[in-house]
């Protein structure tokens, strides 16, 4: 298993160097690639911040990423959860992320954003 870092993954999505996004494409096609939630943070951050793309851009283009077959994550569902959080709420991805894993595992915080994103998502 291959780990990449944020700029593996930016480069591909935003193809805004030709080889690199080439070799990145390549390495996502026939590797089998594992991406941590701390690299997905990054990129959403990057994206967000810096290039100035809307959040349901980003969710979409992770979410159509790490569903790719050779794409492996802590867990899929949580993370493709928290994605469809981030483009719908005013939360930041972080958050999203903490309130997708309030399903399986007890979150405790201060934020109440958050704690209100997570009495919402432990109610249903």
């Amino acid at each position: 298993m291959i780990r990449v870092d944020a700029n593996y993954i930016l480069r591909y999505l935003l193809n805004d160097n030709p080889e690199m996004a080439n070799r990145a494409e390549q390495l996502f096609l026939y590797e089998q690639i594992f991406i941590g939630n701390e690299i997905l943070a990054e990129v959403v951050y990057v994206l967000l911040g810096v290039y100035k793309i809307s959040k349901i851009d980003i969710a979409d283009k992770l979410i159509n990423l790490i569903s790719c077959h050779s794409i492996f994550t802590d867990n899929e569902l949580i993370i493709i959860e928290a994605l469809t959080l981030f483009k719908n709420q005013k939360l930041d991805f972080v958050d999203c992320l903490l309130c997708s894993y309030s399903q399986i595992d007890e979150i405790k915080t201060f934020d109440k954003k958050l704690n209100r994103c997570i009495q919402n998502r432990t109610a249903h």
